[in-house]
């Protein structure tokens, strides 16, 4: 096992232990090396397939589907991983035919295509860990050397983030076959093993450019399904009864056990990064969806243990769950546990039993709550008012203070930069990061909330789209507008998110708590000389930097 794929690596290089530190041991680790090689392989038919003009479904939706499962906190279950990867050898299959008719159908004659596309996958789940040993980071820094790899894993990284929200999309409705051939296209074009630097920068940044359209599908996926978001106060402190809590990020899944418990005295809160989903009006109608329960990720074990009712993770981020409630918790969809109870077809029947069967709190708490719902839709509604508070100095500088949370140690600082940030300046934040602050007061400015939730770690997009407004109305640059952005990260999604930021060619992006250890300093001079990009240090220093401009 070797992985660096997460901020929490171990001693900030890697993983190469019994046990991640994320929680995942080293045969989940090694095969999902070996389903991610395996995706690559399909993707340098598929490719080609698609340069004749032939493309399939099925593959297409595998190909981001194993991807997403690879992301950190998805799937921890060898057996789950080992069958995907035995559906996958398959799905190579049918590539390769898809692509050979297509050549025969345009009287071609078909490539012979070395690398993942003729390698002899292992059908057996023991035979597939020895085999992962011959694909992982380790033999590509053997071969390759730690820069190339780290831009190769960079791309890889990335393309895990975008699938994850690809799946969401599509989930929902939402697909465009440009990004499919992306996804193959990168992935074909990993496999024939680049190690040009300026291609694989350059490559990287079209991942990010292509996300970008990603989360703006995600967005017309969530907002055309769901209502835009309206800002809304959350109840954050429990109501007597019955419960079910909800993490994850999915918001179809929330829906459907919303609609399943309706009249069955059972209230449904939500935690971590599904604490958005107040917003959406078509999800807010249900009068039994109360309120948000907890913080972010990596709190759930004492949350968790705490809260009770049953839990239902739809994506990650999920931890080995202890014993007091694994069996009370379920997954769903990509998302497996060895020993957990995995619900299928939206049927969630044992997810409510566990809930009926549970004790619920047993009285109401003092009522305290907090406000969401700032997506660009909303702050575009009240956008005169913002940007004449811009003009009469009354607001100065705007703070986009978000991305992923952890637990190693040094998150404290973006509790303490947002409580330091000057009281004429407004706070955007999005994903599981704000909640190092979104409890506490922050007050207004003119009627505008200092502190705007602008959604999910995928509501990127709706920041992105408020900048892009903002340097519209001031005639402008984004480049050069009063806006900072500190971020956050943690896993693959926070990677590809920087990736886009980059790519629309925003600099001076602080980047913690701590470096990836995939990027080296060769890298990091190739992101510092291009884009400025630089690493936090102290509130008072970086606060101290940002507002001398």
């Amino acid at each position: 096992m070797f992985c660096y794929q997460c901020e929490q690596t171990a001693k900030g290089t890697g993983c190469n232990m019994a046990m991640g530190v994320c929680g995942k041991d080293s045969q989940t680790s090694d095969l999902q090396d070996l389903l991610v090689y395996l995706s690559e392989g399909i993707s340098q038919y598929a490719q080609r397939a698609v340069d004749l003009g032939k493309t399939d479904k099925e593959i297409d939706l595998y190909v981001i589907e194993a991807l997403f499962t690879t992301v950190t906190n998805v799937n921890f279950d060898p057996a789950s991983i080992s069958g995907l990867i035995n559906k996958g050898i398959s799905i190579r299959e049918k590539a390769k035919k898809l692509y050979e008719n297509a050549c025969k159908a345009q009287g071609k004659s078909p490539e012979t295509i070395n690398g993942p596309a003729s390698f002899n996958f292992a059908t057996s789940q023991d035979e597939m860990v020895k085999q992962a040993a011959t694909v992982g980071v380790q033999e590509n820094q053997k071969k390759n050397g730690n820069d190339v790899t780290g831009l190769q894993y960079l791309l890889i990284l990335g393309l895990k983030g975008m699938a994850a929200y690809a799946d969401h999309a599509q989930i929902l409705g939402k697909e465009d076959p440009a990004v499919y051939a992306f996804f193959h296209k990168a992935l074909s074009y990993l496999a024939d093993n680049p190690t040009d630097i300026g291609a694989l920068t350059g490559m990287n940044l079209e991942c990010g450019k292509v996300n970008l359209r990603v989360m703006e599908l995600l967005d017309q996926a969530n907002t055309g399904t769901y209502g835009h978001p309206v800002p809304t106060n959350v109840r954050i402190t429990p109501v007597k009864g019955k419960a079910i809590l909800v993490s994850g990020h999915d918001l179809k899944d929330l829906d459907a056990l919303l609609k399943q418990t309706e009249g069955k005295g059972i209230n449904i809160y939500t935690h971590g990064e599904m604490l958005p989903c107040h917003g959406y009006p078509e999800l807010k109608k249900y009068k039994h969806l109360v309120g948000n329960y907890g913080g972010a990720w990596q709190d759930q074990k004492k949350e968790f243990n705490e809260f009770p009712g049953s839990i239902l993770m739809t994506t990650n981020c999920i931890q080995k769950p202890a014993e007091t409630y694994i069996k009370r918790i379920f997954t769903t969809g990509l998302v497996a546990f060895p020993g957990v109870t995995h619900v299928t077809n939206k049927d969630f029947g044992p997810v409510i039993k566990a809930a009926l069967d549970a004790e619920g709190f047993k009285a109401d708490e003092p009522v305290k709550t907090i406000m969401v719902g700032f997506g660009h839709n909303a702050v575009m509604g009240v956008a005169g008012a913002v940007i004449d508070a811009v003009k009469s100095g009354a607001v100065k500088h705007f703070f986009l203070i978000g991305g992923c949370d952890g637990a190693k140690p040094g998150r404290n600082y973006y509790t303490d930069l947002a409580i330091q940030v000057p009281k004429d300046c407004v706070i955007l934040t999005l994903a599981c990061g704000k909640y190092r602050f979104n409890k506490l007061e922050f007050g207004a400015i003119g009627g505008i909330p200092r502190l705007l939730d602008v959604g999910q770690c995928n509501d990127a997009y709706s920041a992105i789209q408020i900048a892009i407004a903002l340097a519209g109305a001031f005639k402008c640059g984004v480049n050069e507008l009063p806006l900072s952005m500190i971020l956050s990260w943690y896993e693959q999604k926070a990677v590809v998110i920087l990736l886009t930021l980059l790519s629309l060619g925003i600099k001076d992006i602080r980047l913690g708590p701590s470096l990836p250890a995939f990027v080296t300093p060769a890298v990091l001079d190739v992101l510092v000389k291009n884009f400025n990009i630089m690493p936090v240090t102290t509130p008072e220093a970086d606060l101290k930097a940002i507002l001398k401009k």
